[in-house]
């Protein structure tokens, strides 16, 4: 599904990615954790082909992921990607923001489009909020509002990248319930994320990220709670004393997603939609 090999990324003079090997299955679920600055937003990015990379190879349904590319805009319909900041439209309804992909860049009727971005709504818990604008919804009814937005596009795969750490502690737990119900369901999902308990209950496995590399890969059991390596062990610690100094009000004790922050390139401007450029 997902491909990475060998990819290497600097900003300028200082090297980002240095050497990203990763294989992603169809339905399996891969969470990435680390510290700010390891790369994992980075990496999202370049999968996305919203960062060029450098060096190495990406591969998506087995097709190479380049910028360039002229497929490049069909490759990103079929992998969506949810960001920190929601990125909807504000002056757009809940309604209209997940019809905007459908509508703009699969050219689908728009009595359809409506149809599909009703149901997805309410599949996300938003059914009684079609009509809402994003500054008239709380900031977890905006992230499901832009899950459902990805979701409009069909995609094999999604990309979450630290779609919790915006939030209040208190609406952390509505957007994870919809992210498991997507595993359970066997949607693709690489996921960056500061929520520990999320990737000890849902994902297949962990890749911890430091300096650019991946330095631990294994089950959620392993990696959380085995950990081979000492910056591994050394990160967990810090988690776990946020935790113990409370942060930990909301998915059964899991760290709060604004806990740590993300990497610098996590926001973009509104306008893509599943991750296509509209």
């Amino acid at each position: 599904m997902i491909e990475i090999t060998n990819v290497h990324k600097s900003f300028g003079a200082v090297p980002v990615l240095k050497g990203i090997s990763l294989n992603v299955r169809q339905g399996e679920v891969v969470c990435l954790i680390g510290a700010s600055g390891s790369g994992k937003s980075t990496l999202l990015r370049c999968i996305n082909a919203l960062e060029s990379y450098d060096e190495g190879e990406i591969r998506l349904l087995g097709q190479p992921v380049e910028q360039r590319a002229r497929n490049i805009n069909q490759l990103r319909t079929q992998v969506g990607m949810v960001f920190q900041r929601f990125n909807l439209f504000p002056h757009r309804t809940a309604l209209e923001n997940v019809m905007e992909g459908p509508v703009h860049v699969k050219r689908m009727p728009r009595a359809d489009a409506q149809r599909e971005a009703s149901e997805l709504l309410m599949k996300v818990g938003l059914g009684h909020k079609l009509h809402a604008y994003p500054n008239q919804l709380s900031g977890g009814q905006q992230q499901r509002v832009a899950i459902a937005r990805s979701l409009a596009m069909k995609p094999k795969a999604i990309l979450f990248d630290e779609p919790t750490s915006a939030l209040d502690p208190e609406l952390v737990g509505e957007v994870l319930g919809v992210m498991r119900t997507l595993a359970r369901e066997g949607m693709t999902m690489l996921v960056v994320t500061h929520e520990m308990g999320f990737a000890r209950e849902v994902a297949d496995r962990v890749c911890f990220l430091h300096a650019g590399l991946i330095i631990e890969e294994g089950t959620a059991q392993q990696v959380l709670g085995s950990p081979r390596e000492a910056r591994t062990r050394e990160f967990l610690r810090h988690v776990l004393t946020n935790r113990s100094d409370g942060h930990d009000a909301h998915d059964g004790g899991a760290p709060a997603g604004g806990a740590l922050s993300g990497g610098a390139h996590d926001d973009l401007a509104p306008g893509g939609v599943g991750g296509a450029a509209i």
